[in-house]
C-alpha cells in the first residue's frame, strides 16, 4: 500500500491544468494556498506570513519561496519544481545591504517571477497572498504587469479523488482506527481527557512509524501522525466544544475522533461511547442516532444528490421528534483537509460521483446532558460505497468498561 502519491500523480494534475489554462485563455495558473500549491505540484510547506506563489504555464512549473523553504524547494523529493525564486524574509526585510542575500521584497520576487514567464493573464485562486498570520500585501494585479481572474479550479478538482487518494485515505482510516482502539482502552474514571487523547495517539503514531519505517513521508511538524480526542460528559451537547480541564466519570457520554495523516490524506472517525452501562434515555437517544446515520450510509451513491442524503436524515429525527436537536448537517467531503467541498446538505446541488469521498455524521444534541454522533468515511465508487472507517457502530461495542 502506498503511503504518498508517486510523480506521476502531479505530473498528470499539472497536464490538465495546462488544458484548463489553454481552454480559458490564460497564460498561467498561479496559486497562493499551501493546500492547492501541494495539490497540483507535491511541493508541501508551512503556510506563515511569508508568501509562498506557485506559477504553472504551458511549459514551465516555478515557484517562489522565502529563503527559509528555498533548499526543500529545490531538492529532488519536488521534481515537479522546474526553478526556484527566493526572497529572503517578509515582513519588510529586503536582505538589507548584505550580498548573500538578494535583496527582493516577496512581492518582488513574484513579480520578477512573473516576468520572467512572460505572461499576461492570470488565473490565481486568490488575488495575491491571502491574509495569513498577519500578512498584508499587494494585489497579484497590483504587484505585476498581469490581468488577474480568481479561479477555484483546485478546489473543484480536489472534489474527485483518484484510485491512488482513495488508497491513502484507506490507510490513514487504519491507523485512525487503531488510535480510536488506545483510547478506548486508556478511558477510565479519574483519568484527564488530554491525558487518555494523548497517551493513545502517542502510541499510535509511534505503530505507525515502526510499521512504516522509512516509508513514512512527513507533512506535519511536531504532531502526531496518528491522533484521536474526545469531548465527555456535558461538552458533548456542543458539535465544537472544546477540550476543557476535566476527568472522566462513571456514566459520562464521550464523543470521539480519530484519524492519521498519510501522504498528505485524512480520513474520519467518530463514535458515540460510554463510560459504564447507559442509562434507558441514553440508549434510546444512541439508538435513534446511529438509525440516522444508517439511513444517511444506505442512501449514499453514485448518482445520488448530496441533498437527498440529507433530507431523507432530516425526515427520519422530525419522525423520532428530536429534529430541533440536530444542529448540522449529515456531511462533508474530505481528503487532505477535513473539510472539503461539496456538502451533504439540503441546500448541496451536488450529486454523488465515483472519485468523491465523505463523512457521513448526522448527530443529535440535547442541551447541558449530552450529543451523540458517529462519524464515517465513505468513498464513493461506480458499483455504490466503500466505508473504509470500521471500528465497530453498535451500542454495545461502545461502552467502555475498566
Amino acid at each position: 500500500m502506498l503511503t504518498q502519491l508517486p510523480t506521476g500523480e502531479f505530473e498528470a494534475r499539472i497536464e490538465a491544468a495546462r488544458d484548463e489554462l489553454s481552454a480559458a485563455g490564460h497564460d498561467a495558473l498561479c496559486l497562493f494556498s499551501a493546500t492547492s500549491v501541494e495539490w497540483l505540484s507535491g511541493f508541501h510547506h508551512l503556510q506563515t506570513e511569508r508568501p509562498v506563489c506557485l506559477a504553472v504555464t504551458d511549459d514551465a512549473v516555478e515557484v517562489s519561496v522565502p529563503r527559509l523553504e528555498a533548499d526543500r524547494a529545490e531538492s529532488e523529493e519536488f521534481p515537479t519544481i522546474e526553478q526556484v525564486h527566493v526572497y529572503y524574509d517578509y515582513p519588510g526585510n529586503d536582505g538589507g545591504d548584505y550580498p548573500v542575500h538578494n535583496g527582493r521584497t516577496p512581492e518582488e520576487a513574484i513579480a520578477a517571477m512573473l516576468d520572467g514567464l512572460g505572461v499576461e493573464r492570470v488565473a490565481a485562486d486568490s488575488d495575491g497572498a491571502p491574509g495569513y498570520w498577519g500578512y498584508s500585501g499587494p494585489s497579484l494585479a497590483e504587484l505585476a504587469d498581469v490581468e488577474v481572474e480568481t479561479v477555484d479550479w483546485v478546489t473543484e478538482w480536489r472534489k474527485e479523488k483518484s484510485a491512488i487518494e482513495f488508497d491513502l485515505m484507506r490507510h490513514s482510516a487504519m491507523w485512525g482506527n487503531l488510535a480510536h482502539r488506545y483510547l478506548a482502552e486508556y478511558a477510565e474514571p479519574g483519568k484527564h481527557e488530554l491525558w487518555v487523547a494523548k497517551r493513545a495517539s502517542l502510541d499510535a503514531s509511534m505503530s505507525m512509524l515502526d510499521a512504516l519505517g522509512e516509508r513514512y513521508e512527513s507533512h506535519l511538524r511536531g504532531g502526531f501522525p496518528a491522533g484521536c480526542g474526545f469531548l465527555s460528559g456535558e461538552n458533548t451537547a456542543l458539535p465544537h466544544g472544546l477540550t476543557v480541564n476535566r476527568r472522566l466519570r462513571e456514566g459520562d457520554v464521550l464523543v470521539t475522533g480519530a484519524s492519521a495523516n498519510v501522504g498528505g490524506y485524512k480520513s474520519e472517525l467518530e463514535r458515540t461511547m460510554f463510560m459504564g452501562e447507559p442509562t434507558g434515555t441514553q440508549r434510546n437517544r444512541f439508538e435513534i442516532m446511529l438509525e440516522s446515520q444508517s439511513i444517511a450510509l444506505e442512501k449514499s451513491g453514485p448518482g445520488v444528490p448530496c441533498a437527498d442524503v440529507d433530507q431523507a436524515v432530516h425526515d427520519y429525527l422530525h419522525e423520532q421528534g428530536v429534529l430541533e436537536n440536530a444542529q448540522h448537517h449529515t456531511g462533508h467531503n474530505l481528503g487532505m483537509e477535513a473539510h472539503e467541498r461539496e456538502f451533504i446538505d439540503r441546500g448541496s446541488d451536488e450529486v454523488m460521483q465515483p472519485g468523491h469521498a465523505y463523512s457521513i455524521e448526522p448527530g443529535i444534541y440535547f442541551p447541558d446532558d449530552a450529543g451523540y454522533r458517529h462519524s464515517d468515511t465513505i468513498l464513493i465508487t461506480e458499483d455504490g460505497t466503500e466505508q473504509i472507517t470500521f471500528y465497530p457502530r453498535d451500542l454495545e461495542s461502545n461502552i467502555i468498561h475498566w
